[in-house]
Formats: C-alpha cells, sequence, structure tokens
C-alpha cells in the first residue's frame, strides 16, 4: 500500500491535493501534516476541521522551539535580504524537516506539497526533502493547476474548502515575521492601507527597551529573563505597539521573479538592531569587517532554504567563534515606526574611555604628538597623485618647520 505525507494547511491547494495524490499519483493513503512554527490559533483549527470532514488523519508538530533557535542564529549572524529580516525562508526548512520527520515515521513513500511552481517555497521544501529516499511530489506545479481550475474541481468532489478569493491578501505568519502579498498589493505604485497590518500599530509614542545578551544570543528583556519563544513573541506584541517593524520591499525570488512583499517583525528588528550594536562595541574594526561577508553569505543561503548546507556550518563556525565576547545589553529607542540603539555595555567592550576621552593627556605611554607622524604620512600617496595631475614637474615638499624638506615626502 503507497503511502505520501502532505504538507497540509488546510487552504485550498493542499485540500485538492489529497485526492489528487490518490487519483492521478496513485497513492492509497495519504495522511496530512500541520507543522506549528507560529501561526495563528485559527489557522490551526480550520487545518484540523478540513482535515476531519476529508477523513484525513493530521499529525501536528510543534517546532516552535527549533525555529526560535534558528531565528536567534539569524541574528548572530545579523542576516537580512534585501533589506528585511529573514522569516518565511528560515521556517521552510524547519517545517520541511519535520515533515519528513512524520513520513518517515509513518513508513511513507513519498512527501508532498501544494507549493506552485512561481515561488521560493517549493524549493526549499524540496532540498531538504530530496536528501532522503522519498519521492517528492508537487501536483500544483508538476500539473500546472491554475486557482480556477482547483476551485471547479473542489466544487465537483464537494470538498470543505472556501471557494471565494480566500481573502483579500495572502499572508504567511510564523512567530518571526508576518508576510503580506497578493491583490492590490502586486501594484509597486499602490500604496497599502493600514488595515494590512495586524502586529504593528500606526507609528506613534516612544519607549526604550534594553535587550541582553550572553554569547551573542537574547537572553532578556528589561532585565526579564526570558526562553527564546516567549522573548520574541513578546517583543512582537511590546515594540509592535510603536509601529516598529513593518518593510516595503520590491523581493527578488530565486527564479528570478521580482515581487512586491510587506512584512511586520518587531521583535526581529529590535533583536537584529540590539545585537548589531552590541557587536560593535565589543569586535575589532577587522572582525567587524570581516563578518560583513560572511553575514551577506548566511543570509543568502537561508533566503534559498539552504540552513542545512555544509558551507552554512562553516560560516556558523566563524560567527560563534566571533559570539563569545558578544555578551552584555544593548538599549534601543522605539518610536515613531523606528528603532535605534541609544546605549551599550559589556564586560568585554574594546574600548577605553579614558584613551578616547578629550580630556586627557597620555594614556598608556601614547601621547597626542605621537600621532604627527601618522599624520604626516596619511594620504600621502594622494596629495603627491594630486600634484602630478596639476601639472607640477617636481612635487612641492612639506617642510618639517625649520624650513628644511621633510622626509615624509621621500618614498
Amino acid at each position: 500500500m503507497a503511502k505520501a505525507a502532505l504538507a497540509f494547511s488546510g487552504g485550498l491547494d493542499t485540500t485538492v491535493c489529497v485526492p489528487i495524490l490518490k487519483e492521478e499519483y496513485g497513492y492509497d493513503e495519504v495522511i496530512g501534516v500541520n507543522v506549528d512554527v507560529g501561526q495563528p490559533t485559527e489557522e490551526f483549527d480550520e487545518a484540523e476541521e478540513t482535515a476531519e470532514a476529508l477523513g484525513l488523519e493530521l499529525h501536528v508538530v510543534d517546532a516552535k522551539a527549533e525555529f526560535a533557535d534558528l531565528c536567534f542564529d539569524a541574528v548572530k549572524a545579523n542576516a537580512t535580504y534585501q533589506g528585511y529580516p529573514l522569516g518565511t525562508a528560515l521556517a521552510r526548512p524547519v517545517i520541511a524537516e519535520a515533515i519528513l520527520g512524520v513520513a518517515k515515521e509513518e513508513n511513507c513513500d513519498a512527501v508532498a506539497h501544494g507549493c506552485t511552481g512561481k515561488g521560493n517555497d517549493q524549493l526549499r521544501f524540496e532540498t531538504v526533502w530530496r536528501g532522503s529516499d522519498l519521492e517528492v511530489i508537487a501536483p500544483v506545479r508538476e500539473l500546472g493547476l491554475t486557482r480556477e481550475w482547483e476551485i471547479e474541481y473542489a466544487a465537483e468532489k464537494d470538498l470543505p474548502v472556501e471557494t471565494g478569493d480566500g481573502g483579500v491578501w495572502s499572508i504567511d505568519e510564523n512567530i518571526w515575521s508576518r508576510a503580506v502579498e497578493g491583490g492590490k498589493l502586486e501594484n509597486p505604485n499602490y500604496v497599502p492601507p493600514e488595515d494590512i497590518y495586524k502586529w504593528t500599530a500606526e507609528p506613534s509614542g516612544e519607549t526604550t527597551i534594553e535587550i541582553t545578551f550572553e554569547a551573542g544570543v537574547p537572553v532578556a528583556v528589561d532585565g526579564e529573563e526570558m526562553d527564546p519563544v516567549p522573548l520574541i513573541q513578546h517583543l512582537n506584541e511590546y515594540a509592535g505597539e510603536y509601529g516598529v517593524g513593518r518593510t516595503d520591499v520590491m523581493e527578488d525570488r530565486m527564479l528570478g521573479l521580482k515581487v512586491r512583499e510587506n512584512y511586520e517583525h518587531p521583535a526581529a528588528t529590535v533583536l537584529l538592531t540590539a545585537h548589531g550594536a552590541l557587536e560593535d562595541l565589543v569586535l575589532t574594526k577587522n572582525e567587524r569587517s570581516f563578518k560583513k561577508g560572511i553575514e551577506q553569505e548566511w543570509a543568502e543561503k537561508a533566503y534559498q532554504g539552504l540552513v542545512f548546507a555544509p558551507l552554512v556550518d562553516a560560516l556558523d563556525a566563524f560567527i560563534d567563534e566571533t559570539q563569545d565576547v558578544v555578551t552584555g545589553t544593548a538599549t534601543v529607542s522605539v518610536a515613531g515606526g523606528n528603532c535605534r540603539v541609544v546605549a551599550r555595555d559589556s564586560a568585554y567592550a574594546v574600548y577605553s574611555e579614558e584613551m578616547a576621552s578629550f580630556n586627557t593627556a597620555d594614556v598608556a605611554g601614547i601621547a597626542q604628538d605621537d600621532a604627527t607622524g601618522v599624520a604626516k604620512y596619511h594620504g600621502l600617496q594622494e596629495r603627491l597623485a594630486n600634484s602630478v595631475k596639476a601639472g607640477v614637474s617636481k612635487p612641492e615638499l612639506a617642510t618639517d618647520g625649520s624650513g628644511n624638506e621633510a622626509d615624509d615626502a621621500q618614498d
């Protein structure tokens, strides 16, 4: 008896996939798998009701903790893609892993999803699944199904789905971000109405939030220790009240399509801002500069759903090495929809107030006039180049103050 595990949300696409897997692909039994990464409760209620009406065995896996850990890896990597914190992209591999786990436990022969052939999620699911020996099935993509066809098919089969427009917007929500697309938002020149937002209020008010980090990981908000999931949920609600965490972006998908996406991500905005500020305090200039390239590569791979790739393991190794000293606090101000750092503190600060102050003289054997030699050499090549361009046959050399030519222009 052939058996398939289907990523099941209870929506139109995954609902029509249940009979199609039996009729078109010859699977005798189909089970549904729904993975909790922080979706609204009503989505799970819908999935359970639809599964019951279909007679579909539904497995629900709570993966919020695993997902939160990956989100915090993204914080350590300061990971953003084209200006916004990764959310959906981070969730998909976690969901795919959970579905694959159920499929193996239930001795399934295949795993299936209801993604179309135009989006990113098909790739993010399948890069995980194709590492197994199970067959991978994508009915909507493989059969070229359209929404109109699915609606007609659902009506013919009397399937328990809403056959209207499914709402004005297409929304994907997890604990890290809320993505809104579709409808009039597909027009880049359309100004979105306030009602597309759920997590963020219209920007107003002001407050400060202190985040405590240990080895790069957020562990407390305003001095109160929290586990990862409640910490993220608390910041989404708290910072969201001040309108923090909205992004409207023209996003370049993996298949080359450019799409308009609107995101809400209050917690991610606060944590990424605070983490970056603390790193600025404790990492050296060379570490910060080199890490930016690592962060960009990490974010690109995460967007592609490749967080389990060997390269990402290597990137994580470098990132984790830098995070040992990212321990301390960073305070951000959230006001008018903006988030900016206003204070930071760490025992590992690569900073000396005494050395940096304008009110101190010699410190650690270094005097102000020690910088004179540096000042002479700084910009030397540029000065020489400019003098040559000006047509001077022999560059006019600076003097050392006594009328003698200075040595700083001889080499």
